[in-house]
């Protein structure tokens, strides 16, 4: 019983909290999801979004501490689907922004009033797709257990707590601040047709970064 309740060494939980909020902090899909929802559609939309990302991370958790990281490893193409698959969506986020008359993700508009499940599903599948998220869970969480400490399962279920608890509370934020910019910009048509080419821009980038695997 002792084994299954041995804790972490102090400094293996702060290195591992390092590197989630370093990774949180990165531009990445996860980041551009959420803040394009609430520049779009407000706080409400970005925190319904929110919800399903961190359903995204809890089953990348419930994966990794079942063994799946063995498979992945075992398997490196397992993981190249999900790079191309984040960057695919990256590039279809990206010309939505730039095509001529096209919407982009981050223009302020109302949700239809049915929306709220599309949201939680749509943010669900964008953390799924993230190769950030698949390689911090499946290929970085993993180095911070160490069998010999105790039970596996606790040390995966502490360290994905962490993980969750960082990632969750800095999205929020970025959410509550995406509400201030939608307001700015749909006040200002300019800007917001600068802030779709440079964020459309941007997207594209990341879809390249990604695709090469970098």
């Amino acid at each position: 019983m002792s084994d299954l309740l041995s804790p972490l060494p102090l400094p293996v939980l702060a290195a591992f909290a390092a590197l989630c909020l370093g990774m949180v902090l990165t531009p990445g899909p996860n980041m551009a999801y959420l803040v394009s929802r609430s520049i779009c559609q407000g706080r409400t939309a970005g925190l319904v979004s929110l919800a399903g990302v961190g359903l995204g991370f809890v089953i990348f958790l419930t994966a990794t501490v079942l063994g799946l990281s063995a498979m992945m490893a075992a398997l490196p193409l397992t993981f190249e689907v999900i790079r191309w698959a984040g960057a695919a969506y990256l590039v279809w986020l990206a010309w939505n922004a730039l095509r001529p008359g096209g919407h982009s993700p981050f223009q302020v508009r109302d949700l239809p009033p049915d929306s709220g499940r599309r949201l939680f599903t749509m943010g669900l599948v964008t953390n799924l797709l993230n190769p950030k998220a698949a390689m911090l869970y499946l290929s970085l969480l993993p180095q911070f257990i160490d069998p010999a400490r105790g039970s596996v399962l606790v040390q995966g279920l502490m360290l994905g707590a962490i993980q969750i608890t960082i990632s969750l509370s800095v999205n929020a934020v970025f959410v509550m601040i995406g509400g201030g910019i939608a307001r700015f910009l749909d006040s200002r048509p300019l800007w917001a047709r600068v802030q779709r080419m440079v964020m459309g821009s941007v997207l594209a980038g990341l879809a390249a970064h990604m695709a090469m695997g970098r």
